[in-house]
Order: C-alpha cells, then structure tokens, then sequence
C-alpha cells in the first residue's frame, strides 16, 4: 500500500465515522476515534454486504459502505452500554 492509500483509506475512515456518528445523533468522537470507528465499520459493512450479496464500486461506494458499517457498530455499542 502507496502512501496515497494510505491517505485515502485513513479519509474513508474518518468520513464514515464522522457522518456515522451525526446519524446516531452524537457529536463525533475525534479524529482518532472517527477514524477508528470507520475502519471497523467499513469491516463490517464489508462483512454484511458480502453476506447480502451487493457489491459496491468506487469511492462513494466505500463512503457508503464504512458508513452503513459504522452505524451499525454504533448501534451495538448502544445496545452494550445500556445494559
């Protein structure tokens, strides 16, 4: 992976967390958290559409998907923390 990769997967990441977080009605985490919590998000999102069968292209796909994958993460760490 080139350091552009790099740059852009950290981008994805940090975009998904942060427009993941908006729609669970939060305030964002930070940077670091943002980004964390994309990357696990766009691993599962990647995980539940693989198993869905829907396959996304490009980098709006990726957004997408990280997001969708974030939120759900989100909604599970409610669902810990409420109980």
């Amino acid at each position: 992976m080139d350091i552009i990769s790099l740059i852009i997967f950290l981008a994805v990441g940090a975009l998904a967390g942060w427009l993941a977080g908006n729609i669970m009605k939060g305030s964002g985490f930070g940077l670091i958290s943002n980004i964390i919590v994309g990357i696990v998000g766009a691993v599962l999102g990647g995980f539940v559409f693989g198993l869905l069968g829907i396959t996304t292209g490009g980098l709006l796909g990726a957004i997408v998907m990280a997001t969708i994958g974030a939120v759900i993460l989100l909604y599970i760490i409610n669902v810990i923390k409420k109980v």
